[in-house]
């Protein structure tokens, strides 16, 4: 366990001096109060040191059911929202897109197909 505290700490520390963090799929799922208040303070400590990539499906109006607290949420937006660009998309996903596509294509065989006979 005391190695993954450590690993743990040197991945935190990393962040630290990072100039640009990516966080993908961020409010995907429910947090719990220690990892959310974790977030607040990693982004209370980053949002006037480094740039912020924040990807998410939710609105913002959702995060709170995530978070489970609207204030730490206020606090939390109140941090990413200063200085920033919001780029909002729509439309098709891309993965989805390709996804459908590739099952789609009537030149792919059934899996196992292509493998000898002997080999099955």
């Amino acid at each position: 366990m005391k190695s993954l505290a450590t690993s743990a700490m040197m991945t935190y520390n990393r962040l630290l001096k990072a100039d640009l963090v990516a966080i993908d799929d961020i409010m995907l799922f429910p947090v719990q109060k220690e990892d959310a208040a974790g977030f607040f303070n990693l982004i209370n400590t980053l949002h006037e040191k480094a740039s912020l990539i924040i990807t998410t499906n939710k609105a913002p109006t959702e995060w709170a059911k995530t978070l489970d607290d609207e204030v730490l949420v206020s606090t939390i937006l109140d941090r990413l929202l200063y200085h920033c660009q919001v780029i909002k998309l729509s439309g098709q996903s891309y993965r989805m897109g390709n996804r459908k596509s590739i099952f789609d294509n009537d030149d792919m065989q059934p899996f196992g197909e292509d493998i000898p006979s002997e080999r099955l």
